[in-house]
C-alpha cells in the first residue's frame, strides 16, 4: 500500500491540514520520454514543483515515467534524475527532505512501448487505486517525445488507457507542431482522430515566462494609461527579440530540417507579439476569451512576402553541419540562423505601425524582450541637467517585457518615468532599485520604473501548474496553430532558396545584421562583405522568361514573387498612361486566392499609383452577400481597397445582393451592372482587365460548358459554378475582349497540368473558356511564374 503509506507520512508532517481534505480524487501523471534531455532540464523538476504546491489541495498524486527502454535500465537513468531533484530557496529544509522523498516514492518507471504497456499501466492505476479506496479525478500524459511519435502513443491511450467516465484526460504536447501549414493540418487531424480539443494542450514554453505571461494582466491593471496610446496613433514600433550567443552545434539535425523562423519566430515570439497587439477582452482570465482574441489578432497580420524578411547564417554553420550530419564537403546550406522580419496588421488600431521579429544564434548577447516604443512629439528647449532628468518629456517612451538574461538577469516590466507609474500586482512583482549603473537601449535603469518577479519561477514550473488548473489560454490551440502556420508558410516558401546573409558570430558581425525598412519591407543596411559571400548555391534573380510567346501573346515568366512586382509595375504603368490619355482608369479585377498577394503588393509598394483617378469594378462575383468570407469584393477590400484612397463612388461591387435576394434573375443585378459600365466605361472597353486561370480551364466565372457568356453581346451575366457557391456574376467573355489590356496570372504548381494543356491546344472556349480571350484590339500578356510553367 505504497500510497497509503506516503500519503499517512505526509499527513503526519503536517502537509495536509485534514484527511478530509484529501477527497478530490487521485491524479495520475505520466511522462513519455522520461530519461530525454527536456525531462532531465526541466519536467521532472517542473512536476517536482507542482507536487510541492498541491502537495496539501485535497488531490493524490503518482508520477509514473515511460520510455522505450527497458525497465532495469530505465528505471536507473530515470531515478538518477530524480535524486537531483530540487527545492526553491525559501523551503524549509526539513520539509523539503521530507516532500522530495515521497516524491520518489510516488514516482514509477514504465517500458512503455507496446500497446500492451498501456494497457498494463492503465490496470495498474486502476489496481492502485481500487487498494487505496480513491476516485480518480484525471490523468496527464507530457509527451516529452519526437512528434513522429504522436500519433502511434495517441492511439494506444485512446484505446487503452484513457481514465474512466467522470475523469477527465490532459494530453500535453510538445513542439514542433509540424513543419508548415500542411503538416501541421495532416498532424491535427491525425490527433483529432484520438482526443477532443479540450484535451490537448500544446506548450510553448515562452508562455510560461513571467514576463511574457504578465503582458496581459499589466495590459489590463493599466487600462486607464494604456487605452488612450496603445494604438497608431501614439506607438512609433513594437520590437519582440529574442538574441542567443550559442550557435547550433550539437542540433544541426533538427535546424537543418527547421531553421530560425520555425524554431522561434513562428512560436515563441508570434505569441509575444499576439499578447501585445490583440483586443483586450472584457475578462482577462476567460481562456475561451483570451483564444479568440488571439486568433482575431492573428488573422488580422498582412501576408508576408519575401522582402518582409532578412536572414542570415553564422560562418561556421556549414561546417557544423558536415561534422555532424556527415555532409560532403563543400556542402552548402541555405538554412537561416538568424532573421528579421517585419509584420504589419490590417486592423484599425495598428494600421501602419512596424512590428519587427528577430531572432539568431551566434549574436553578440544572450537576451529576450518585447518592447513597444512610443512616438515623441515633444522639443525640450532647456539643455543639460533639466533635459538628463528621467521624466524629461524629451527621453524615449516605452515599456519593456524583459523576458531574462542580458544585462538585468531577470524577468523585468519596464515602464518610461515619463510615461506613468504603473499598477503592478504587490503579492507577485516587487519594485527594484533605481541603479544608474546598468543601461537599458542606452538609458539609465533610473530612468525607468522597474519590477521584478517577487519570487522567480522556471517557465515549465509555471505551465505544468496552468495544465493542472486546466488553464487553456497558455497554451495554443488547434485553430490558431494553424493561423499560425498559415501566416508564415508563404514567407518560408518564398525564402527557402535564398542565400541568407553570412555573418562571423559574437561581436564581430559588429554591424552586418542591422536592417531598416524599406519600401514596406526591410534590407541590411551594409552591403555584405565579398569575402563572407558564398561560392555557390545561388540561383540567379536576374533569370527570366523561358520562351517569350504563350498562345501566340508575350509571356513574362519568374518566380511568384519576382513574378507579382512586375505585375503590379505593370499595372501601375498601365494606369498612368491611361490617367495621362483620358483623365481616368477603369480596372476590372478577378477574385480568388491567386489575386491576393498582388492586392497586397499594389497596396503596400506602389504609392505613385493614381488610385484618386481610378475606377475599380468586379470581373466576377460570389452570389453571397458582400459581408460573406467567400465574396470577392470582401477579399479585395481586405487586402487592397482599404490601404488605397480610391474615391468611394469609384468602387463598383457587383449587385449580387438586391432585395434581400441573392442573384434571383428578376432583380435585374447583371442587367444593372452592365448599365453601369456602358454609361461610365468608354465603349464599354476597360483599360485593364485582369483574369485568372482554374484548373479546369474557366476565368472569372466563365465555365466549361457555360450557358451564358461565351458568346454573343458584350454583357454580364448568371452562371452556374461547379462548384459551391454554385451561383455566379460574371463579365462575358466578349465584354472583356472589348478592353485595351488583359493580364491573365498564373500561380502554382496545381496549374502546371492546365498551363501545359492551354499552351498546345486552340480557341476553344466552350471546352476552356481562357482559351477565348484574345481581345480584339486590344493586348493580352499573360504572367506565369515557373512553378506553373515548368512544374
Amino acid at each position: 500500500k505504497m500510497l497509503g503509506r506516503v500519503l499517512c507520512t505526509v499527513l503526519f508532517v503536517g502537509a495536509f491540514p485534514s484527511p478530509a481534505e484529501a477527497s478530490q480524487g487521485h491524479i495520475s501523471v505520466v511522462l513519455l520520454g522520461a530519461t530525454g534531455d527536456l525531462a532531465k532540464k526541466y519536467l521532472w523538476q517542473g512536476l517536482f514543483q507542482l507536487y510541492m504546491d498541491q502537495v496539501s489541495s485535497g488531490h493524490s498524486f503518482t508520477f509514473h515515467g515511460g520510455a522505450l527502454a527497458a525497465l532495469e535500465p530505465g528505471q536507473r537513468r530515470m531515478f538518477d534524475v530524480l535524486k537531483k531533484l530540487s527545492c526553491p530557496p525559501d523551503e524549509a529544509p526539513n520539509r523539503c527532505a521530507v516532500l522530495k522523498d515521497q516524491f520518489l516514492k510516488l514516482s514509477q518507471y514504465h517500458q512503455l512501448k507496446t500497446a500492451e504497456n498501456y494497457t498494463a499501466l492503465s490496470r495498474e492505476i486502476e489496481t492502485l487505486l481500487r487498494q487505496e479506496g480513491l476516485k480518480e479525478a484525471g490523468r496527464i500524459f507530457y509527451f516529452s517525445v519526437p512528434p513522429f511519435a504522436y500519433t502511434e502513443i495517441a492511439q494506444h491511450i485512446n484505446s487503452s488507457c484513457r481514465p474512466p467516465a467522470g475523469a477527465w484526460l490532459r494530453v500535453v504536447l510538445e513542439k514542433p507542431f509540424g513543419h508548415d501549414l500542411q503538416s501541421a493540418q495532416q498532424l491535427a487531424a491525425e490527433l483529432a482522430g484520438f482526443f477532443r480539443e479540450e484535451e490537448m494542450y500544446r506548450v510553448d514554453h515562452y508562455l510560461g515566462k513571467q514576463a511574457v505571461a504578465h503582458i496581459l494582466p499589466f495590459r489590463d491593471q493599466n487600462r486607464q494609461f494604456l487605452d488612450p496610446v496603445w494604438n497608431r496613433h501614439h506607438v512609433e514600433r513594437v520590437e519582440v527579440v529574442l538574441k542567443e550567443t550559442v550557435d547550433a552545434k550539437g542540433r544541426t539535425s533538427f535546424y537543418e530540417q527547421y531553421g530560425v523562423i520555425r524554431d522561434v519566430l513562428q512560436n515563441h515570439l508570434t505569441e509575444a507579439l499576439m499578447f501585445l497587439i490583440m483586443e483586450l477582452p472584457a475578462n482577462v482570465s476567460s481562456a475561451h476569451e483570451v483564444v479568440q482574441h488571439k486568433l482575431q489578432a492573428l488573422q488580422s497580420l498582412w501576408g508576408l512576402e519575401r522582402s518582409s524578411a532578412v536572414l542570415g547564417q553564422y560562418q561556421a554553420y556549414d561546417s557544423h553541419v558536415q561534422e555532424e550530419l556527415q555532409e560532403a564537403r563543400g556542402y552548402v546550406s541555405t538554412t537561416p540562423t538568424f532573421a528579421g522580419v517585419l509584420i504589419h496588421s490590417d486592423s484599425l488600431r495598428w494600421e501602419g505601425v512596424p512590428f519587427l521579429l528577430t531572432s539568431g544564434k551566434a549574436l553578440d548577447e544572450r537576451v529576450g524582450y518585447a518592447r513597444v516604443l512610443f512616438k515623441n512629439r515633444a522639443y525640450c528647449t532647456q539643455s543639460g541637467a533639466l533635459r538628463d532628468a528621467g521624466h524629461s518629456q524629451c527621453k524615449p517612451k516605452q515599456i519593456i517585457f524583459h523576458f531574462g538574461h542580458g544585462a538585468l538577469n531577470t524577468p523585468a516590466v519596464l515602464v518610461s518615468r515619463n510615461l506613468f507609474q504603473p499598477v503592478m500586482p504587490k503579492d507577485s512583482w516587487k519594485e527594484a532599485e533605481a541603479r544608474s549603473d546598468l543601461h537599458v537601449f542606452g538609458q539609465p535603469l533610473s530612468d525607468f520604473y522597474m519590477y521584478s518577479p517577487v519570487k522567480e519561477r522556471d517557465a515549465y514550473s509555471v505551465l505544468i501548474s496552468h495544465i493542472y488548473h486546466g488553464r487553456k489560454d497558455f497554451f495554443i490551440t488547434t485553430e490558431n496553430l494553424l493561423a499560425s502556420w498559415a501566416f508564415w508558410t508563404p514567407l518560408l516558401d518564398s525564402t527557402s532558396r535564398q542565400p541568407p546573409r553570412l555573418y562571423p558570430g559574437g561581436v564581430e558581425n559588429q554591424h552586418l545584421l542591422d536592417f531598416e525598412m524599406v519600401s514596406g519591407g526591410v534590407a541590411f543596411t551594409l552591403a555584405e562583405p565579398a569575402e563572407l559571400l558564398n561560392p555557390s548555391g545561388q540561383v540567379p534573380s536576374d533569370f527570366r522568361a523561358i520562351q517569350s510567346k504563350f498562345r501566340q501573346s508575350p509571356l513574362v515568366s519568374a518566380w511568384a514573387e519576382d513574378l507579382i512586382s512586375q505585375l503590379a509595375s505593370d499595372m501601375e504603368e498601365a494606369a498612368v498612361r491611361s490617367v495621362a490619355r483620358s483623365g481616368q482608369f477603369h480596372l476590372a479585377l478577378s477574385g480568388g486566392s491567386s489575386p491576393v498577394v498582388l492586392f497586397q503588393r499594389l497596396a503596400r509598394h506602389h504609392y505613385g499609383f493614381p488610385w484618386q483617378h481610378t475606377h475599380v469594378w468586379l470581373v466576377d462575383e460570389r452570389c453571397v452577400p458582400l459581408t460573406d468570407s467567400q465574396s470577392n469584393f470582401l477579399g479585395l477590400h481586405r487586402h487592397l481597397l482599404q490601404h488605397v484612397r480610391v474615391p468611394y463612388f469609384n468602387i463598383h461591387p457587383m449587385p449580387v445582393h438586391l432585395n434581400r435576394r441573392l442573384c434571383v434573375e428578376e432583380d435585374g443585378g447583371a442587367e444593372l451592372y452592365a448599365k453601369d459600365i456602358v454609361a461610365l466605361v468608354a465603349n464599354a472597353s476597360f483599360d485593364l482587365v485582369l483574369l485568372g486561370v482554374g484548373t479546369d480551364g474557366h476565368t472569372a466565372s466563365l465555365f466549361p460548358r457555360s450557358e451564358n457568356g461565351l458568346e454573343g453581346a458584350p454583357t454580364v451575366v448568371l452562371t452556374e459554378s461547379p462548384v459551391k457557391p454554385h451561383q455566379r456574376m460574371s463579365l462575358s467573355l466578349p465584354l472583356i475582349n472589348r478592353a485595351r489590356q488583359v493580364f491573365v496570372l498564373v500561380l502554382g504548381k496545381g496549374k502546371h497540368d492546365i498551363t501545359t494543356l492551354l499552351s498546345r491546344v486552340g480557341r476553344e472556349p466552350r471546352k476552356w473558356p481562357i482559351s477565348g480571350v484574345s481581345p480584339s484590339s486590344g493586348q493580352l500578356v499573360w504572367y506565369v511564374d515557373y512553378e506553373a510553367l515548368l512544374g
